[in-house]
């Protein structure tokens, strides 16, 4: 024990990387006795040191660590997903009594955390699969936090989580998710949203850069008027701030010099393939991680330059016409944003019927709004929306955004076909679209496809004008 102190601790955090780290200072700071360990005791001692009068303190056994915990014991693993979470568990277990608690607060796989809770709850183990997002700021200062698991064990550490937790308009952006793997489920599509939501204002940038030819101090303007209207985000924020950063080496804009292979953790690819289980189209979130694998084939890309030519982009835009085409830029990526949110609160929603978890979407929606990556005005409205229609089927059913999606789609619409002429990649301006207008259609083209199976496979049809299962003998 690195301080003196008599007091017993409240909880305790396990892993003291960045986040854990992080994690565990804005416990302290809310005043929470915070017993800290991790296997290796360097990042202890800097922790202990780092934390100068804050109530933590550092152990360098579980053995130790456990017995200085208030019973029930708490305990916070912040351990990297996979393998570390279940050699952890493994490890504690010979030294925890029935009733005490584990939250694992990394990016779990939820079917990992449904595991994990079966078993531990078979041990007499409390355990919360939780969702911590919002990066290493929000986790010093107030993250988004999904509590998914036992709901008497939330209960327990309640007072704790919402301490911790981003405050917005005074209200904690923590709520109890839902059962077992719940809280993982929820912090695995905010991830694909996040993918979405960066992959559509990359597009935007992609635009403007290359139509209009916007400089980045150009485009930190743009972004930052953007960021006092309806767009007002976080990610929009930074996307301002990163333009109007410069190299200290070359004192030209940094963005410029960024290699462009953009890097991934995974959340956003399971989200991707758990909507195909649940049979959910999440088409937005999608593109934008089929073009993160596509951004890594760099030496390809740069092969297929010299061979495959695009359209010419030799037109002038007049001042008019780029001042136009900006505004239109603006309401499709507003549109777009509200197609992809739609997307993940649908494949929530079907989660809730497979899983027979009981998911307030208003309230997640709430949460999102502070501390979190994807945290933004916007998600005012879908408050309100899941607010007024508990069970609404769809975001765009709701009035307010069925309305801005009917304002906004001539706007959008013209945005991707300046794309297109101009050779220009905009995946999730236009799966976003696609979604709008296969969403909205009364009839789509499945007719034929039902008859092309039913053709060469005989897997049957049913008809518009009769009840019933059909084959046709088709030659």
């Amino acid at each position: 024990m690195d301080k003196e102190n008599n007091k017993m601790n409240e909880i305790g955090v396990i892993g003291l990387a960045v986040m854990g780290s992080n994690l565990a200072m804005n416990i302290a700071d809310n005043g929470f006795n915070t017993a800290v360990y991790n296997r290796s005791s360097t990042k202890t001692e800097k922790l202990v040191a780092e934390a100068g009068e804050l109530p933590i303190q550092g152990y360098y056994s579980l053995e130790e660590f456990t017995a200085s915990l208030i019973k029930p014991r708490k305990i916070i693993l912040m351990v990297q997903a996979g393998v570390a979470v279940d050699s952890t568990i493994g490890l504690l277990l010979p030294l925890l009594d029935q009733g005490d608690l584990i939250i694992d607060g990394g990016n779990s796989y939820y079917q990992d955390t449904i595991r994990r809770h079966k078993k531990l709850q078979d041990e007499g183990i409390l355990f919360l699969g939780t969702g911590i997002s919002g990066g290493e700021e929000g986790a010093r200062f107030g993250p988004a936090i999904m509590p998914g698991g036992d709901q008497a064990a939330y209960r327990q550490v309640e007072h704790i989580l919402t301490a911790i937790s981003a405050k917005v308009d005074g209200e904690p952006c923590c709520t109890y998710i839902g059962e077992d793997g719940a809280g993982h489920f929820v912090k695995m599509v905010h991830n694909g949203i996040e993918y979405a939501d960066m992959q559509l204002i990359s597009e935007a940038y992609a635009i403007m850069k290359q139509l209009p030819g916007y400089t980045p101090d150009k485009l930190q303007s743009v972004f930052a008027d953007w960021s006092q209207g309806e767009l007002s985000s976080y990610l929009i924020d930074i996307t301002a701030d990163i333009f109007g950063k410069k190299d200290d080496e070359t004192g030209d804009y940094l963005v410029d010099k960024i290699l462009d292979t953009a890097g991934q953790k995974g959340t956003g690819k399971w989200t991707s393939q758990i909507a195909l289980d649940l049979g959910v189209p999440v088409s937005t979130i999608t593109s934008a991680v089929f073009e993160r694998y596509i951004s890594a084939m760099k030496s390809e890309r740069v092969q297929a330059a010299e061979i495959l030519k695009g359209p010419s982009s030799d037109n002038k835009m007049k001042e008019t016409e780029i001042v136009e085409l900006t505004e239109d830029i603006r309401k499709a990526l507003y549109a777009s944003k509200i197609c992809s949110y739609a997307q993940g609160f649908g494949m929530m929603r079907a989660a809730a019927k497979e899983y027979n978890w009981h998911l307030d979407l208003g309230k997640i929606a709430m949460i999102f709004r502070g501390g979190c990556i994807i945290r933004a005005q916007f998600l005012n409205r879908i408050m309100e929306a899941y607010d007024k229609q508990p069970e609404l089927a769809n975001l765009l059913l709701d009035g307010y955004f069925s309305q801005a999606v009917e304002n906004y789609q001539q706007a959008w619409r013209r945005v991707i076909v300046h794309a297109v002429k101009g050779g220009i990649s905009v995946p999730g301006f236009s799966s976003a679209l696609a979604y709008f207008d296969s969403y909205r259609s009364e009839t789509l083209p499945m007719n034929l496809l039902q008859a092309q199976r039913d053709y060469f496979g005989a897997h049957t049809y049913q008809r518009i004008d009769r009840e019933g299962v059909f084959h046709t003998q088709w030659t």
